[in-house]
């Protein structure tokens, strides 16, 4: 086995990983956002403005409560993704969740540990079974 298999797996890996990611992004967000963010539906719909266009945008998402009233966000396809640059850089966006609607700050991205401490047993186990190790956490502002 040559030393360069390691970085062809790991480069298979993330091509297939973006190919899914792109397909979301084109195909199931779109879809998903006629549902996200209703009262009975379990994505939420993350409201955020473009860091470079000023343009409004809306992201289906998964939004696990918090105690403390905040919301922890699984990243599932890492931290390079536009959305959270966007919402990182503006430090500030829109949840609409169960059919109730946030202002949310304070933006972080946390690791496992610190996500799996926050939320419902059901989101921790669900999320770690898909090997999902970044997670952004969203502190309330006031409701809309």
């Amino acid at each position: 086995m040559s030393t360069k298999e390691p970085a062809r797996t790991a480069n298979r890996h993330r091509s297939a990983k973006d190919t899914v990611r792109q397909f979301n992004k084109r195909v199931l967000n779109p879809v998903m956002l006629l549902l996200a963010g209703r009262k009975h539906w379990y994505a939420s719909a993350l409201e955020h403005v473009g860091r470079r266009s000023g343009r409004r945008y809306t992201t289906p998402v998964v939004a696990g409560r918090t105690p403390d009233g905040g919301f922890i966000v699984p990243l599932p396809y890492g931290t390079e993704v536009d959305w959270l640059r966007n919402v990182l850089a503006e430090g500030t966006a829109t949840l609409r969740s169960r059919g109730v609607t946030y202002h949310v700050t304070d933006p972080r991205v946390v690791d496992a540990d610190a996500a799996f401490t926050q939320v419902a047993p059901k989101y921790a186990q669900a999320w770690c079974r898909f090997g999902i190790t970044r997670y952004l956490k969203l502190s309330i502002g006031r409701e809309h």
